[in-house]
């Protein structure tokens, strides 16, 4: 089963008062290409992140995020009643001992240092930890089913590509038949038409019989029949086999050049390009495949 490199998962999970959001989304890569952007709660657990991304991903070009959202309330900054205490029982006694009067205290002492300060140094608990670990699983998992699910349509569409090209392939033997009779035609044609030629019945057949067979293409049927089964397996097999399905399109497309070479005939040149045409359709793909 092929599976796709583009994909995309996200998932949303709640923590006392968080909502922790986790997103992930991949395109095609030669290798695994990961860049991740965390809370920096959560900086602490990025290579256990990174290892989970790889277990599961292996190729592609991955752009991890992890982020917090906070309830109001959780989110306020405290405030210093002790230090508010402590600054308004000063500045009242200097304005006491200044005659100031008509003050606006609050305004005054909330702008006063550390008074709205978070001094707690927020610390990564196991159990707010292991419910975003979870998080990050099932998004990494809708990341998998997103990317299976193109998989599938890829599969989809280098079969019908595959079918067309054996199906041209067999329309070439018609062409392949008739065209032994007409290239020895014109070769005889060609030397009644010279005046006073003469040649050797025997050697002309034998020297036919040796340029006929440069032009053979049987073997490169054949090969290019062994491809066209090979890559269908190799699309079975488990996922992670878009490098070795690239490989056999570049062998496939060796066969079909060689094929067009050796075609000096123009309905099998045609065909030839039919075939090159299919042929570029699952290269440019198979790039998507894992």
């Amino acid at each position: 089963m092929i599976q796709s490199m583009t994909g995309y998962g996200k998932t949303v999970v709640a923590y006392k008062g968080k909502k922790i959001n986790i997103e992930i989304k991949s395109l095609n890569s030669k290798q695994l290409d990961l860049t991740t952007r965390m809370a920096p709660l959560y900086r602490e657990k990025e290579m256990e992140v990174r290892q989970l991304i790889a277990e599961k991903v292996l190729r592609g070009k991955v752009e991890f995020s992890l982020w917090i959202e906070k309830d109001a309330a959780t989110e306020a900054a405290p405030v210093n009643t002790a230090l508010m205490q402590n600054y308004y029982n000063q500045l009242k006694d200097f304005a006491a001992q200044n005659q100031m009067e008509g003050i606006d205290w609050m305004m005054t002492l909330v702008r006063m240092p550390d008074v709205l300060t978070k001094t707690e140094v927020e610390v990564l608990d196991e159990e707010e930890w292991q419910v975003a670990r979870q998080g990050v699983c099932e998004a990494i998992q809708h990341l998998v089913d997103f990317r299976t699910q193109e998989g599938a349509a890829l599969e989809k569409k280098f079969g019908e590509k595959i079918d067309n090209i054996e199906q041209l392939l067999a329309s070439i033997e018609p062409y392949e038949k008739s065209r032994v009779e007409k290239i020895r035609s014109r070769i005889v044609d060609g030397l009644k038409q010279i005046p006073g030629a003469e040649y050797d019945k025997n050697r002309l057949e034998q020297e036919l019989i040796y340029y006929i067979e440069k032009l053979d293409i049987s073997e490169e049927k054949q090969r290019l029949t062994n491809h066209l089964k090979y890559f269908r397996e190799t699309m079975a097999d488990e996922p992670g086999q878009g490098k070795k399905l690239g490989f056999i399109a570049q062998e496939m497309g060796r066969e079909i050049n060689t094929t067009g070479s050796k075609s000096n005939q123009a309905e099998m040149q045609n065909i030839v390009v039919k075939m090159k045409d299919e042929l570029e359709q699952i290269k440019e793909q198979v790039l998507n495949a894992l």
